[in-house]
C-alpha cells in the first residue's frame, strides 16, 4: 500500500432525465466529504438495465449542462451520448483511465438502490479494477452494516473492500467501497415527469434555469 496524493476524481452516471436538486445535492456533498477535485456528470445514452429514457440524450444532456454550469466543480460528460448505443459504465471508465493515465483516482459514485444489483452490470467485476465506489445513501434504500440486503456473489465479492476512512480512498487507486451519508432528499425523476405532466409546478425540485429549458422545449407533457 502507499500514501497517494493523486485528485480523487468522482463519476456520477445516470439518465438524469431529468437532473433535480436530489442528484446535485449528493454530488455537492460527497465532493465535500472526500475532497473530490470534480465531480463528471455523464448521462447515459441508452441505458442498459433501464427503461428508454423520454427525453432526448441531447436534451438530458442540456439540462444537465445548465443545472451544473454555476458549480465550477462540476463538469458535463457526453461520451456516452456520443458513443451512441447501450451505454456501459465500465466503457467510461476504461476510457477515462486511458485518457487521464496516472493522474487521478476515479471515484464512481452510486446509489444503494443501485448498488445492490451492481452484480447485473456489464464486466461488474473488473469495474473494482478501476475505480472506487462512493455509496451515497437514498430514501427508502438502507445499506446495513452485515450488508444482508447484497446479493451472495456480490456481497463476497464487496466483503474486503469495505472502507470507513477517507484517507483509505488515497492509499490505492482502486477496488475500495466507500459509504456517504447524505441529505435524505426525497426527489425523483419519475415524480418530476408525472407533476410535468399533469401541469403541476415543479420548481424547487429542479433549477429554474433547467425547468425552463424543459417548458421551452415541452418536455414531459
Amino acid at each position: 500500500m502507499f500514501k497517494s496524493k493523486l485528485p480523487l476524481v468522482g463519476i456520477f452516471g445516470g439518465t438524469f432525465d431529468p437532473i433535480h436538486y436530489g442528484h446535485l445535492r449528493v454530488a455537492e456533498e460527497i465532493i465535500e466529504a472526500i475532497s473530490l477535485q470534480k465531480m463528471y456528470f455523464i448521462p447515459a445514452g441508452v441505458p442498459p438495465l433501464r427503461h428508454t429514457p423520454i427525453a432526448s440524450p441531447q436534451h438530458r444532456a442540456e439540462i444537465v449542462r445548465i443545472a451544473i454550469q454555476d458549480n465550477s466543480r462540476f463538469v458535463l460528460d457526453e461520451r456516452e451520448i456520443n458513443r451512441g448505443g447501450i451505454s456501459y459504465s465500465i466503457d467510461s471508465l476504461y476510457e477515462l483511465k486511458q485518457e487521464l493515465g496516472k493522474k487521478i483516482i476515479l471515484c464512481f459514485v452510486i446509489g444503494v438502490d443501485a448498488f445492490i444489483k451492481l452484480d447485473e452490470w456489464n464486466n461488474w467485476h473488473e469495474l473494482f479494477n478501476l475505480c472506487h465506489f462512493i455509496i451515497a445513501a437514498r430514501p427508502g434504500h438502507v445499506l446495513t452494516s452485515n450488508h444482508d440486503v447484497l446479493p451472495k456473489e456480490l456481497k463476497d465479492e464487496c466483503s474486503r473492500r469495505w472502507v470507513s476512512s477517507v484517507d483509505s480512498l488515497r492509499n490505492t487507486t482502486s477496488g475500495l467501497i466507500f459509504v456517504v451519508p447524505t441529505t435524505m432528499l426525497d426527489i425523483s425523476a419519475t415524480v418530476i415527469r408525472a407533476r410535468i405532466a399533469a401541469g403541476k409546478s415543479v420548481r424547487y425540485l429542479i433549477p429554474d434555469a433547467a425547468l425552463n429549458h424543459i417548458a421551452a422545449s415541452k418536455l414531459y407533457i
